[in-house]
């Protein structure tokens, strides 16, 4: 794992190399190679993905095998995750009184605006889906749980960065606009101007910045029970949510929600 990758997950100035363990941070950072939809990865998926020797990949996909956290497929030759982060994932979730808390609220909510409601949190440089609940009375968008977005297009990522201090909102788009490659400027840019209608409106927003036909909107809030920031957004196809619906409808909803769960 790269000096590069550590600071995806803790700032520099938070991170004590002392107390690091460098071997486990490896080992978890494979099991965050998989992506949404993903079943099976190889040892050159792992180490595309995490710059890490083949050699060093097989021995943590060894260990994590043998500790249940992935599985090896003899027949496709790849690692499937296991049981072992399953049960990590459900006691996370079991944990989550904001999450039992917000579920009721979130399912009214999209019942009465007719679009998603999601809860997610910063994951990295991702910010990663809690919880979606879709409308019963439209054809809605809306990610599974588990699934990321970009923390620069996406409403939900543009709200986080909003309410960070600036010292560590500057530090987090410098990583975010070298990680993006040449299209980090731009992007950068963009989520600067959903910043500002954070100061105005109290939310971000993405008008088909994640996706060419999706319109998003976010609100953060303090879940001060983990101490951590939380952000509630919906989303719906541009075709049939214009950016008017948004600010003047489904706005003034989402952050009384926010406000009511902090």
């Amino acid at each position: 794992m790269t000096s590069d990758s550590i600071r995806n997950f803790a700032s520099p100035d938070a991170l004590d190399e002392r107390k690091f363990v460098v071997a486990l941070a490896r080992g978890l950072e494979l099991l965050r190679a998989f992506r949404p939809g993903e079943v099976l990865l190889g040892n050159r998926d792992f180490a595309d993905r995490t710059g890490l020797p083949k050699a060093t990949v097989n021995r943590l996909a060894y260990t994590l095998t043998t500790l249940g956290y992935l599985r090896f497929d003899e027949a496709a030759g790849k690692y499937a995750l296991d049981t072992g982060v399953l049960s990590l994932g459900f006691a996370l979730l079991a944990g989550a009184d904001t999450l039992e808390l917000a579920r009721p609220h979130m399912r009214e909510l999209a019942r009465e605006i007719g679009a998603a409601v999601s809860l997610g949190c910063r994951d990295g440089l991702d910010m990663i889906y809690l919880e979606t609940i879709r409308s019963e009375t439209a054809l809605t968008l809306g990610l599974a749980p588990g699934s990321r977005l970009s923390m620069l297009t996406s409403s939900m990522g543009r709200a986080y960065l909003a309410v960070q201090e600036p010292a560590a909102r500057a530090a987090l788009l410098a990583e975010l606009s070298a990680a993006a490659g040449a299209d980090g400027a731009a992007l950068v840019q963009a989520a600067e101007g959903a910043i500002e209608d954070f100061a105005r409106d109290g939310c971000c927003y993405s008008f088909r910045d994640w996706h060419e036909d999706v319109n998003a909107i976010a609100a953060p809030f303090r879940d001060v029970r983990n101490g951590r920031w939380l952000v509630l957004s919906s989303s719906g196809p541009a075709s049939s949510m214009g950016e008017a619906m948004f600010r003047e409808v489904i706005a003034p909803k989402l952050r009384a929600l926010a406000a009511r769960l902090a």
